[in-house]
């Protein structure tokens, strides 16, 4: 008769529970930081997070059309964003982009064109060659309902030789030669203007150096937000 061989028993590991330990320390981490970060959440803004999802994925529960700001967060206008890059392709369309400055604010969409574009030193008179560039921009305002504002600025040199005695007379008769050129492209649309004059009171950048006053002697065109639920 064979004889029935032994099995060979593996002697048992002394150190195997410290697998185990591990793990359930691991798992106790991971709670007591779930636990921590559940007690520092602001409900409130985390009920609007949830309500922007909801819209996000057209969930019910919640408008599409309800403004969701959390604090201190300005909300993104993406008709504004829209409009900006219509804005930045029509002047590139007719090589008028040089000596203009496209931006965006809590405002609207802004078109700021340097006053050399647009005016001889110390006048009001528009040149002849800015007509092409307002003609550009009156075909944009065509193409919207946004009201229009014109904003005349200079730096704080006084207007020198010029029949305009202070920069306020001067920037709102600048304002003011750039809003009739606009109107006259679109004179349907007159109530949606209106025009004002700042001086020097309003810079974009120091007047300390010349190239901060010549960024400054400008003339801001700017289609301004739309209010939600105006």
């Amino acid at each position: 008769m064979k004889k029935k061989r032994r099995r060979h028993e593996e002697p048992d590991n002394a150190d195997r529970w410290v697998v185990s330990y591990a793990d359930f320390i691991t798992l106790l981490f991971a709670f007591f930081t779930t636990m921590y970060a559940i007690s520092h959440v602001d409900l409130g803004k985390l009920r609007q997070f949830t309500g922007s999802m909801k819209v996000a994925f057209k969930a019910p529960g919640h408008s599409p059309t309800d403004p969701l700001v959390l604090d201190g967060i300005k909300p993104v206008s993406y008709a504004d964003i829209g409009l900006e890059q219509d804005v930045r392709s029509e002047l590139k369309k007719f090589d008028v982009i040089e000596g203009v400055v496209v931006s965006r604010d809590a405002r609207g969409v802004i078109i700021s064109v340097g006053d050399s574009l647009l005016f001889d030193v110390g006048s009001a008179d528009l040149k002849q060659a800015a007509r092409p560039l307002l003609a550009t921009v009156s075909a944009l305002i065509r193409k919207t309902r946004r009201q229009i504002i014109i904003e005349g600025h200079t730096d704080n040199l006084p207007p020198g030789r010029s029949r305009y005695q202070s920069n306020l007379e001067l920037s709102t008769s600048r304002a003011a030669s750039v809003f009739s050129a606009l109107r006259e492209e679109n004179s349907d649309l007159v109530d949606r203007f209106a025009a004002a004059g700042y001086g020097e009171y309003r810079p974009v950048t120091s007047n300390s150096s010349p190239e901060g006053r010549m960024r400054n002697r400008r003339v801001d065109i700017i289609f301004v937000t739309e209010k939600t639920g105006a």
